[in-house]
C-alpha cells in the first residue's frame, strides 16, 4: 500500500511474562520485531498484522491495541524514494513455542534495555550510561544545563526520582547522545542489544505504554494463566515495571479492587506453604476496563 510517497508497514510488540521475566517475540534471531507491509487485500490494519505475525512466528495473538505510528524523516535514507510509515501494535500473549518461518524466538526485555530492571537495585550499567551522557552534555557549553536537566529527569539523577514510565525518553536521550548502536556509536559506547532499524525504539514505546497502562487498566490479567497465586500476580507486575513492590500494599489494593476471586483450590508449586489459587472475574474485568483500575507500584 502507498500513501503519497510512503510505504506502510505493520510492526508488532508481542509481550509475555514467563518465569518472572518480561519477554518480547522477535524474528531474525532476536534482531527485529515481527513486521510486514499493509496490503490492499487486508480487511483491516489489525487483520493484516495478525496475518503477518502468524506467518512469521506461528504464534496466536489475543489482546491487541494500536501503539504508535512512526513516520519520521530520519527513519529512511535521505536519498530514498519512499518514506516508510510504521504502524505499531502492542499485543499481550501467554508465551508459546513459535514455529514460524522468520526465525522467531522470545527474548527478554532487559536484554535490550538492561538499565530498566531495578528489581535488584539500581543496575551497575547506569554508571557508564550516566558518564557517557555527562560527557555529551559537556560537549556543547551552550546546551549544557538544558541537557543536564534532561538527563537528571529521565534517569533519576541528582534530586530526581527514577520513573519507570520514561523508558522511551531514556532510550531516545541515549540515541541522541550516541550511546545506542542504532545511532552509529562506537562499540565501546553502546549499551544493550541493538535491533534492526528503529525496532528497539518501537519496543521502548511498547514497554513504556504497558508500564503506564497497568496502573489504570487490568491488562496484566492478559498475561496471567487462568489460575494463579497472589505472589505470581505481584511478580508479574514487578517484572513489567522493573521494580520491587510493597507486598502488604499490593495485596491490600488487590482486595479493594475486587478484580479476582478464589478458586477454592491450593497449589504446592510455590516451594513453601500451600498457596491459594485465584482467577480474575470477567464481569469485574469488563467493568473496570471502562471505569479504570489502578494496580499499585509503591516500592518496597
Amino acid at each position: 500500500m502507498t500513501i503519497g510517497l510512503a510505504h506502510a508497514e505493520l510492526i508488532a510488540v508481542l509481550a509475555a511474562v514467563t518465569g518472572e521475566e518480561p519477554r518480547v517475540m522477535t524474528v531474525r534471531s532476536g534482531d527485529a520485531l515481527p513486521s510486514g507491509p499493509f496490503e490492499l487485500g487486508h480487511r483491516s490494519l489489525q487483520a493484516g498484522l495478525r496475518e503477518w505475525v502468524g506467518e512469521q512466528t506461528g504464534h496466536p495473538v489475543g489482546y491487541l491495541e494500536q501503539l504508535y505510528t512512526f513516520a519520521d524523516r530520519d527513519r529512511t535514507r535521505e536519498d530514498a524514494e519512499w518514506r516508510t510509515v510504521s504502524i505499531s501494535y502492542l499485543g499481550l500473549v501467554r508465551e508459546q513455542a513459535a514455529p514460524g518461518a522468520g526465525k522467531p524466538g522470545w527474548h527478554g526485555w532487559y536484554e535490550y534495555f538492561p538499565w530498566e530492571d531495578h528489581r535488584k537495585g539500581r543496575p551497575d550499567i547506569l554508571t557508564g550510561i550516566a558518564r557517557g551522557l555527562q560527557e555529551w552534555a559537556e560537549a556543547e557549553p551552550a546546551r549544557r544545563e538544558h541537557r543536564r536537566r534532561r538527563i537528571d529527569f529521565a534517569f533519576g539523577l541528582g534530586s530526581a526520582a527514577w520513573n519507570e514510565d520514561l523508558t522511551l525518553q531514556r532510550y531516545e536521550l541515549m540515541y541522541e547522545a550516541g550511546l545506542a548502536a542504532e545511532a552509529g556509536s562506537s562499540a565501546e559506547k553502546r549499551f544493550g542489544r541493538s535491533m534492526f532499524a528503529d525496532h528497539r525504539r518501537i519496543l521502548a514505546t511498547g514497554i513504556a505504554r504497558l508500564r503506564a497502562k497497568i496502573k489504570y487498566r487490568p491488562v496484566v490479567f492478559e498475561l496471567m494463566p487462568e489460575n494463579f497465586t497472589l505472589l505470581q500476580l505481584q511478580r508479574t507486575v514487578e517484572a513489567l515495571a522493573g521494580l520491587t513492590l510493597h507486598k502488604p500494599n499490593f495485596r491490600r489494593l488487590i482486595d479493594q479492587l475486587e478484580l479476582i476471586e478464589e478458586t477454592g483450590e491450593m497449589t504446592n508449586e510455590t516451594g513453601g506453604r500451600p498457596a491459594k489459587l485465584f482467577r480474575y472475574r470477567h464481569a469485574v474485568l469488563e467493568e473496570r476496563a471502562l471505569s479504570g483500575s489502578k494496580l499499585p507500584l509503591s516500592r518496597s
